[in-house]
């Protein structure tokens, strides 16, 4: 089920926040401006006319790079989606906008390719302890270049940085192999990512209930929680919004 799918079936479930008829924002940051302060479901245009489906993050706890507006592209809560997916599927999104879902490789070219975005990793392990990383700059080119991601600035939120050493890497899929490994990093681990050689952070992984000593980094990993690639979390997300 794609992230547009998903989206027009939760039309239903009350998630789902309406705009004003016209209002055609590009990202999240836009509906905060424009007055949207609930966190819910929304449309979107990064590309144009296109509609998009996303969850925003509209919370706030005052602090300027913590104000609402975050355009949620990635989340991990309860192992509900497969992540295991292959190349097309990661190009255009999937899963579920009021779950676990994956906005698109497409879709974050088109957000990233002319105006500027910080990045948010907010993660929680088993146990309910917390962490974030923030990352003053974030962007992924297009799809000839292997939507390869550009990533820097990192401030420690009690996470540690485990995407720096991913910065400036192709996205790779178990069918389009782009890492800078011998052999395939998404077929090794079970993942999708900007993967190197291969990984400090995993957060397509397989859905695992927290530490495994038996399973090395094909889970959600960040490998600078707890200094650990066996401990998968229970719950990650990748946010971005847009940089004044």
């Amino acid at each position: 089920m794609t992230v547009f799918v998903a989206a027009l079936l939760s039309v239903f479930t009350g998630f789902v926040v309406s705009v004003p008829d016209g209002f055609k924002p590009v990202d999240c940051s836009d509906l905060y401006k424009a007055g949207q302060t609930v966190s819910g479901i929304y449309s979107i245009y990064p590309a144009g006319d296109v509609p998009v489906w996303v969850y925003c993050d509209m919370i706030s706890d005052g602090k300027d790079e913590d104000k609402g507006g975050w355009t949620v592209i990635q989340r991990r809560m309860d192992g509900s989606i497969n992540f295991y997916q292959p190349w097309n599927q990661y190009k255009r999104g999937f899963g579920s906008t009021e779950g676990e879902y994956w906005l698109g490789l497409e879709n974050m070219y088109q957000l990233t390719r002319n105006r500027k975005y910080m990045l948010r990793v907010d993660l929680e392990d088993f146990t309910g302890r917390k962490g974030f990383a923030l990352y003053s700059s974030f962007s992924v080119g297009p799809e000839t270049d292997g939507y390869k991601l550009d990533i820097s600035g990192f401030t420690d939120g009690g996470a540690g940085d485990s995407l720096s050493a991913h910065n400036d890497q192709k996205f790779s899929t178990f069918d389009k192999d782009q890492d800078s490994y011998g052999s395939n990093c998404a077929k090794e681990f079970l993942g999708a990512f900007w993967y190197k050689f291969c990984l400090n952070a995993n957060p397509n992984g397989v859905y695992l209930w927290g530490e495994d000593d038996t399973h090395f980094s094909i889970g959600v990993v960040w490998s600078t929680w707890k200094s650990s690639f066996t401990v998968s979390l229970k719950s990650f997300s990748m946010k971005i919004k847009r940089v004044s």
